[in-house]
């Protein structure tokens, strides 16, 4: 299963075309997706109307919900922040800690496009789709 961030989502829904948003309609058939909690909420809360709200939600709906936030993952997407600023890097939105911190504990590789992530894949352990295994 993997995870996919609210801007793959976005410019998947959108029509825009990137390298992550190809990949992900290249293997919407062959592989399982997660919708995030939050990715869920970041999605919707950007629709502008009524009509694009329920679409949207009815997409994602066909996907297995997945919730960032449980018990450990503030703490240790905490952790993972204070780790990150000590090597001199600074995560800009707290909801991608929540989001990468999540995944790095349950071993789910995250589609995403956000360069914010990319320090979790060099120092913390976070997969990242495009390049995790097919199973």
């Amino acid at each position: 299963m993997i995870l996919v961030d609210t801007g793959v989502w976005i410019d998947y829904f959108g029509g825009n075309r990137t390298p992550q948003s190809d990949w992900l309609d290249s293997h919407l058939s062959s592989r399982r997706f997660l919708v995030g909690d939050l990715v869920l909420l970041e999605v919707l809360q950007g629709c502008r109307t009524d009509r694009q709200f329920a679409t949207l939600h009815a997409a994602l709906e066909n996907f297995r919900q997945f919730a960032i936030i449980d018990r450990d993952v503030p703490l240790a997407a905490a952790r993972n922040y204070r780790t990150l600023r000590a090597l001199g890097i600074t995560i800009r939105k707290t909801i991608d800690t929540l989001i990468a911190t999540r995944c790095i504990l349950a071993d789910v590789p995250l589609l995403y496009g956000d360069r914010d992530f990319d320090p979790f894949v060099r120092h913390l352990g976070l997969r990242p789709a495009m390049q995790a295994p097919t199973h």
